[in-house]
């Protein structure tokens, strides 16, 4: 198997980790570990760091997912902070314009209320153990002091030049390592710190939300909390527990393709190896196999239990053929997303993703603030009755798909995710086969090439779906000569873009050491720890 994509180490540490996309986020947690915080503090901190920092994929204006690990052994719990439409959503105006399916551009109508600091707070008020204005304070001071532009930050911000609100990143020409100062966000911070989600939704973004809305948002739907306490959905995998966001999320697809595969007989006592032909297509057709009917099955509503259950998935291991790819089973644009993974000493972990949908959301703003408003509702159907069809109050099918994986005996695996829009189930299945199969080392499971179904969009199962494989250069030939020969069409594509993910992953061992690395494909991502 050819080495990692680069120089890259697993790093090891004893009191705690945190690993994000970007070094100033990932630092903003370990600096709130060391003040006494526990994990879930941490992840509040990172995440508010990243969404002042890397707004271009994250921020105050979109959704959060979390699960949390505790100490005792339990299972985690697992925490829906994505948002509903408003209340004058409507589907038929929609149809009665022409759309056949959502807008994602410049309409307002893809956006639901942002559940991300609903998210923040509900996390805090549950699980946190400093007071949120320790926790929140270093993404403030990097919101007014300013922070250096990332690279990807950089090439982004032309695309937002005409954008109301963009003033923070359109007022000088931006290039990597330009102070970004954003004072809308660092006052919005400081209200939150200060009275709680009310400050934010009841506040100058809630009031500004509510004007560029033009009556799809009411008072009542912003006061009504985007965050809700859920069970988690889990499943037993290679000697190990499994678990992810029931729907709304696709996260089930990552779990459903992994017992595939162990039902078609993968797994280490058959001797799989991450560079054999065979490791490649089994891989493929269990995530094809599992996501065929995605767009018909995935809604809020639906029972990931049943999603998951093994009368469902056999018969699909069942049209695992070896030696060639299954014929099409459906019906059944690239994504920007933060994934960041937190532990501390005392044996919490969080898995938190956090999501604008695509690159800067709908290119809309609360200009009183600057904060960008995601595009999620980008996942709703105009079909007339399809259960994820475009309803208020209704939350949309969501790509965001975290995973955390515990031992046999309670104790914690892992914590692991993925952004990458529909590619986010086959990246994180990917690190699960390299983890729990190929017992890979983090920076292994995470530097490795991968492969991908489809153009790594939100459009993967539409249609007959993916017909194509992408595969990232460096990957093993026999990776190529093995799909091809076996009837896929293959791409081999240059590494490091974001269609492939920008993944992370933090081990515990059994004596308590923790484990962890940051994608290198993040350019900037890192494991900070102490």
């Amino acid at each position: 198997m050819p080495a990692p994509l680069v120089p890259f180490h697993t790093l090891r540490a004893r009191r705690g980790m945190v690993c994000s996309v970007d070094h100033l986020a990932s630092g903003a947690g370990i600096g709130v570990l060391r003040a006494g915080g526990n994990a879930v503090d941490a992840a509040i901190a990172t995440s508010a760091a990243l969404a002042v920092t890397t707004q271009h994929m994250c921020g105050m204006g979109g959704d959060l997912f979390a699960l949390v690990h505790h100490a005792d052994g339990q299972d985690p719990t697992c925490l829906n902070a994505s948002g509903r439409a408003g209340s004058g959503a409507e589907a038929r105006q929609l149809r009665d314009e022409g759309h056949t399916r959502m807008p994602t551009d410049e309409d307002i109508r893809a956006v639901t209320v942002p559940g991300c600091v609903d998210g923040w707070v509900t996390l805090h008020e549950r699980h946190g153990r400093l007071p949120l204005a320790d926790v929140l304070e270093p993404a403030r001071l990097l919101a007014e002091e300013g922070f250096p532009a990332s690279p990807l930050l950089a090439f982004m911000v032309p695309l937002i030049e005409r954008v109301d609100g963009a003033d923070d990143y359109t007022r000088q020409p931006v290039h990597e390592g330009t102070v970004i100062r954003r004072p809308g966000a660092a006052r919005t911070l400081a209200a939150i710190a200060a009275d709680g989600r009310d400050a934010f939704y009841e506040g100058e973004f809630g009031e500004g939300l509510r004007r560029i809305g033009g009556g799809l948002f009411t008072a009542e739907d912003l006061a009504r909390s985007q965050a809700d306490w859920v069970a988690p959905l889990g499943i037993d995998l290679w000697g190990h527990r499994a678990w992810t966001v029931p729907p709304n999320s696709q996260g089930y697809l990552s779990l459903a393709a992994a017992r595939i595969a162990e039902l078609a007989g993968f797994g280490p006592d058959r001797a799989h190896r991450p560079g054999s032909e065979e490791w490649a297509h089994l891989l493929v057709e269990a995530a094809r196999l599992a996501g065929h009917d995605r767009l018909d099955v995935l809604h809020d509503g639906a029972d990931g239990d049943a999603l998951l259950a093994d009368d469902r998935l056999a018969p699909r291991a069942g049209r695992f053929d070896p030696e060639r790819r299954a014929a099409p089973v459906a019906p059944g644009g690239d994504g920007d997303t933060i994934y960041l993974c937190t532990a501390d000493g005392e044996g919490q972990a969080v898995s938190l993703i956090q999501s604008n949908a695509r690159g800067w959301g709908v290119h809309l703003a609360v200009p009183e603030v600057g904060i960008f408003l995601h595009n999620r509702g980008q996942g709703f159907s105009l079909e007339p009755g399809h259960p994820a069809e475009y309803r208020p109050g209704r939350r949309p099918p969501h790509t965001l798909a975290p995973a955390l994986v515990q031992r046999a005996d309670g104790t914690l695996r892992a914590v692991l995710g993925t952004m990458g829009g529909d590619t986010q189930p086959q990246v994180v299945l990917q690190l699960l086969a390299r983890l729990l199969v190929a017992d890979e080392d983090p920076a292994r499971c995470i530097g490795a090439p991968r492969w991908r179904l489809g153009d790594g969009g939100f459009d993967t199962w539409e249609g007959e779906g993916p017909g194509l494989v992408g595969v990232e250069r460096g990957a093993p030939e026999s990776w190529v000569d093995g799909l091809r020969r076996r009837g896929h069409e293959v791409s081999v594509q240059d590494p490091w873009n974001s269609g492939y993910g920008h993944a992370h992953l933090i081990e515990r061992a059994e004596d308590g050491t923790l484990a962890g690395a940051a994608d290198p494909r993040a350019l900037t991502g890192a494991t900070a720890t102490w």
